[in-house]
């Protein structure tokens, strides 16, 4: 018999003993209640023995919670027994539990077994999934070898072939000369060989002059043949001539052939050279952008090196402010990580700051003025509710929550104070707006209320704050997905790739600035890296630099687009400049704007209704005229950043 059966035979022994001694306390409980008790005591003494029952139950065993349950059927018995009225109902409930109960436990049983074997498959797969990724990286490796060493005979057929060719056009000249000498040399011959019969003729001539015989010849007949002889040169010369005439432009087949061969040669060596020179030509149109984009960096650096050596000043002792700010050494530490001497007088004033505000009682009304904001419209002095920094940074969580969660949207400070009427009540809705005004202005490295404040007073977009939202949402997801073992943890390669995918158009440069802020270095041996403490904050809602980086790395990529549209429109500030300027300027910077996107930076640029922006077609220089510094200003308040590369790259 096991130990569980053997304590509920010795419960159910137990509940025998005691049924009867409950009954009877019950009778005589209900005789001795007085009028003005509210709880019987036979309750009392049903729950005194429910919690004397669980408290001999030993709960360290396998079937404590199945132990744990007989005290409340004991109690349930009671009932049955006791309301005779309704036993015959309370007992088909009971048994209907009790046959529900028998079921899951046969139900829980039949999936034991099947809970092992879905371990031991689970520890199948993943030993699979290890063996094949150490076969892909054995392979990998074989094929970055194989591709090393066909670089390498790539690169000596390369030379072979650069010393064939050298080869090949010293032969080709050194077969000019030989064939220029052959030329000469026959010409010379055939000099010669004229030279020769010409002599060979005199001397026939002298010899039949010489001739005794010759002069014997009839005179008329040697005139005879004299003048024959003369017709015939003339005839001769009279077809030379004409040979010559008709034949003069014509070259030898042979020189022919040659000169066509050497044509063809000269056309390839023509055809690769115009190929090697439009080679060339692009790689000198990427290194004068990267020269520009170098000199661009080089005149930004001398910039900021001339102000840094204009306005440097010896580095101060930031450890005597440990004893100064709250918190002591430990909390300044934590303030000043990673800042610079400007960030540091920033955290320093926000920490004095922080101390006047909390000896203020009272803030002064700001009055009725059109200057001054809607939700702090009030004359006479406003209560101070003093909250911690923890405080707002919540309040300001839970406003942003409701206030995302709004089907009809109204404007931002007039929510603002609803919301603090809604939380706090009319009477001191007023107390906790300027008490909220007067911190979030305070504490600008504060991401949360800095962000929160600009919003407040109109100097920054809703939308902003909602897209960079989602931003950090997409990214968290994106390395969700890339963890595959659902450890939280990812390789550099895999970091890295999925900020490339979520940050497609961002340098490489920023890249790294991010791959750093999220404590990876170039020089860093670390393998793994945990990628969910990077979108933490704590409870004053300082976030990590991490976080801290993806909004800075924001606002400067809005501010170098704006000043792309500013150069490209090559206006002054104080110059006006119309709407047909403004969209041709953002289609030049940024070709891949939609319509949609692009009517909507128009309408916010100019102060339009989308369905009041006129159609391209339509526009006409005269119609609208802004100073480009309202353009800019205006534009800086929306989510406006780069949808596609500047300079869209030709498909083949």
């Amino acid at each position: 018999m096991t130990p569980a059966k053997q304590k509920l035979i010795i419960l159910r022994n137990r509940k025998n003993k005691n049924a009867s001694f409950l009954r009877s306390r019950r009778h005589c409980s209900w005789r001795q209640q007085p009028l003005g008790i509210t709880k019987p005591r036979y309750l009392e003494q049903l729950e005194n023995y429910l919690r004397k029952e669980l408290l001999l139950l030993d709960l360290s065993t396998d079937s404590a919670q199945e132990l744990r349950l007989q005290p409340y059927r004991e109690i349930f018995d009671f009932f049955i027994e006791d309301f005779k009225t309704y036993k015959p109902l309370l007992s088909s409930i009971k048994n209907a539990y009790e046959v529900m109960l028998a079921h899951q436990r046969e139900k829980i049983r039949a999936l034991e077994p099947l809970k092992a074997k879905l371990v031991t498959v689970n520890e199948e797969c993943n030993e699979r999934i290890l063996a094949m990724r150490a076969e892909e990286r054995s392979e990998i490796s074989l094929l970055k070898k194989e591709k090393m060493n066909l670089l390498k005979l790539v690169d000596k057929k390369n030379e072979e072939k650069i010393s064939l060719q050298s080869e090949v056009t010293k032969l080709r000249k050194n077969l000019a000369e030989e064939y220029l000498r052959y030329l000469s040399e026959r010409d010379a011959r055939k000099i010669l060989i004229a030279d020769l019969n010409e002599l060979r003729y005199q001397r026939e001539d002298m010899s039949l002059a010489q001739s005794p015989g010759v002069w014997g010849e009839d005179p008329v007949k040697l005139t005879l043949a004299l003048k024959m002889t003369r017709q015939d040169l003339a005839r001769t010369q009279m077809e030379l001539n004409t040979m010559k005439a008709n034949f003069g432009d014509v070259v030898p087949r042979r020189d022919f052939e040659m000169q066509e061969k050497t044509n063809k040669d000269l056309q390839e060596q023509l055809d690769s050279l115009r190929d090697d020179y439009e080679e060339v030509r692009k790689e000198h149109e990427i290194l004068l952008q990267l020269h520009m984009s170098t000199v661009k960096e080089r005149d930004q650096f001398y910039s900021e090196l001339q102000e840094i050596q204009r306005t440097s000043t010896p580095r101060p002792n930031w450890t005597k402010c440990e004893s100064v700010v709250a918190g002591g050494p430990d909390r300044w530490h934590m303030l000043a990580e990673g800042k610079n001497s400007d960030q540091l007088v920033d955290v320093l004033l926000e920490e004095i700051g922080e101390m006047l505000l909390q000896e203020k009682d009272f803030f002064p009304g700001l009055g009725y003025g059109e200057s001054v904001p809607p939700f702090l419209r009030v004359d006479g002095v406003v209560e101070n509710k003093k909250p911690t920094k923890k405080d707002v940074v919540n309040l300001l969580k839970d406003a942003w929550k409701e206030r995302l969660a709004e089907e009809q949207k109204e404007k931002f400070s007039d929510f603002f104070f609803s919301f603090l009427e809604r939380r706090f009540g009319p009477a001191d809705a007023m107390a906790w707006a300027y008490t909220v005004f007067e911190n979030i202005k305070l504490f600008h490295s504060n991401e949360i209320m800095s962000q929160f404040y600009a919003v407040l007073m109109e100097k920054m977009s809703e939308s902003v704050y909602v897209k960079h939202k989602e931003t950090i949402s997409q990214l968290l997801k994106e390395m969700t997905n890339a963890d595959s073992q659902n450890e939280g943890l990812l390789t550099m390669e895999q970091f890295s790739t999925v900020l490339r995918s979520i940050f497609p158009f961002k340098k490489e440069e920023k890249i790294q600035e991010l791959m750093e802020a999220a404590g990876w270095q170039l020089s860093s041996n670390a393998d793994w890296l945990s990628y969910q403490s990077l979108f933490t904050e704590d409870e004053e809602g300082q976030v990590t630099p991490f976080m801290r980086m993806l909004w800075e790395q924001y606002v400067e990529e809005k501010d170098e687009y704006l000043q792309e549209l500013k150069q490209d429109l090559g206006l002054e500030l104080y110059e006006k400049v119309t709407l047909p300027k403004v969209r041709e300027a953002l289609m030049t910077i940024d070709p891949s704007l939609d319509k949609q996107t692009l009517n909507s930076y128009l309408s916010q640029a100019f102060q339009l209704p989308l369905t009041e922006l006129p159609e391209e077609s339509e526009e006409k220089e005269e119609d609208i005229m802004i100073k480009l510094q309202t353009v800019l200003e205006r534009l800086q308040m929306i989510d406006i950043r780069r949808r596609g590369p500047r300079e869209q790259e030709p498909t083949s």
